[in-house]
């Protein structure tokens, strides 16, 4: 993968909230190729939290709290976490032959993305990408902040 200094991969875990765990676990493997790498459960049984990988990303999937909902339950988004994949258009039909509803079709955008959002069944976005140029940000407009 090209690296583009306008859309930098960090280290980072997100930690994701859904009403349903198992449910997200699997559907997630099946319609965007999460791999599962831990789950715990509570003493009932119930999967309360899970760890999954894509490529080198790891984002932690957590049942709901009372501080936490997902947007199935307030009816909005919540977050956007944004992944890398390498074969970005086979990643978007693989998710679209899965029944992900699209919210921005595949694009390449002024930043130097190749991108889409699809939602999981409780409404999270989720933001695929693939760099595709290596793009200043100062030639898309961002302003570029002078610290010190």
């Amino acid at each position: 993968m090209i690296s583009n200094r306008s859309v930098p991969v960090n280290a980072i875990l997100p930690h994701v909230y859904y009403e349903d765990v198992a449910a997200a676990l699997t559907w997630l493997r099946d319609a965007f190729g999460f791999e599962e790498q831990y789950r715990f459960s509570l003493p009932d049984g119930t999967v309360h939290g899970a760890l999954v990988r894509l490529g080198e990303a790891h984002v932690m999937l957590k049942s709901l709290t009372r501080a936490a909902a997902s947007p199935a339950r307030i009816g909005g988004y919540t977050q956007n976490v944004m992944l890398f994949v390498e074969e970005i258009d086979a990643h978007f039909a693989r998710a679209e032959a899965a029944g992900a509803r699209i919210a921005e079709p595949p694009n390449d955008t002024e930043y130097g993305e190749r991108q889409y959002v699809a939602e999981d069944p409780e409404g999270h976005p989720w933001m695929f990408a693939k760099h595709v140029r290596d793009v200043a940000p100062e030639a898309w407009g961002a302003v570029i902040a002078r610290n010190g």
